[in-house]
């Protein structure tokens, strides 16, 4: 097992005969990581809209209709791609960037809230990844995102965050956001582990997914894990996030004033009990 990126993470390649663009790359920072990825002339790097943090002068943006994959021919297809990505509560558009200038140029990507960024090769795991469905940040071009649902019923009904989910594919690089700390695991045929929904950041392929009840009656109720959890079966590798967005966001909604108004400090009993100053 191994736990946390490093501090500073760079690849560099010799030049392969792989459908996506060969890109250099190199992660920053600990716990709000960004990522640069080295262009050569006529390579492109497609991600999410709003995810940039800089670029070179020489790097253009392109907006297109679908995952800008490249893989996408006529209209229907990308229409097709664009609902796929609607489905997942992505944006119909990417972005992509393009070193349009001579020599080596940048342009880097950064994390939406605190955690590690996870690079993937595609053709080291089988040419398939599935994700959480808000983890891709970005890809080298050539890489497809699409939409992997949960063939059973019941992990579909249940299965919470892990209903549906990103599939990336391809054989290049692709860069994956891991709310918190990262903890990678690699289970052995047959090998169950059981997970939070949320925390499931990100499977090869071969890993069987389904969801367990959670114990009695009393867990269910007063366990506050929720009525469900992500049963993971070998074998594969997995990727798990100690923060999903949501336990985050439902974190910071339940701390928000209910009532409008100023708070007046996180140790005033008064605003404990819902008396603010503004109750006298």
């Amino acid at each position: 097992m191994s736990t946390g990126i490093p501090t500073v993470q760079q690849n560099h390649h010799r030049r392969s005969s792989s459908v996506s663009d060969d890109v250099d790359f190199e992660i920053v920072g600990s716990e709000m990581q960004f990522v640069t990825i080295e262009l050569d002339p006529g390579e492109s790097a497609i991600a999410e809209a709003g995810s940039m943090m800089f670029k070179d002068q020489s790097v253009t943006m392109d907006t297109v209709f679908g995952d800008g994959s490249g893989k996408e021919s006529g209209i229907g297809s990308k229409i097709f791609g664009a609902a796929k990505r609607l489905v997942t509560g992505e944006s119909l558009f990417t972005t992509v960037y393009t070193q349009e200038g001579h020599g080596k140029a940048h342009v880097a990507f950064a994390a939406p809230y605190p955690g590690n960024i996870l690079p993937i090769k595609l053709d080291e795991m089988g040419g398939k990844i599935i994700c959480q469905k808000d983890s891709f940040l970005a890809a080298a071009r050539g890489v497809n995102i699409g939409v992997h649902f949960q063939k059973k019923i019941l992990t579909g009904l249940f299965g919470g965050e892990g209903f549906i989910m990103q599939s990336l594919e391809g054989d290049g690089w692709a860069f994956v956001h891991i709310g918190g700390t990262l903890v990678e695991r690699e289970l052995k045929p047959g090998e169950v582990l059981h997970v939070d929904t949320g925390c499931l950041a990100a499977m090869t392929a071969t890993v069987d997914m389904d969801i367990e009840r959670v114990g009695g009656i009393k867990s269910m109720i007063f366990g506050g894990e929720g009525v469900f959890f992500a049963r993971l079966t070998g074998p594969g590798k997995v990727w798990l996030q100690s923060l999903p967005f949501s336990r985050l966001a439902g974190r910071v909604l339940a701390a928000a004033p209910q009532h409008g108004g100023r708070d007046k400090g996180e140790g005033s009993l008064l605003n404990g009990l819902g008396l603010g100053d503004d109750s006298f």
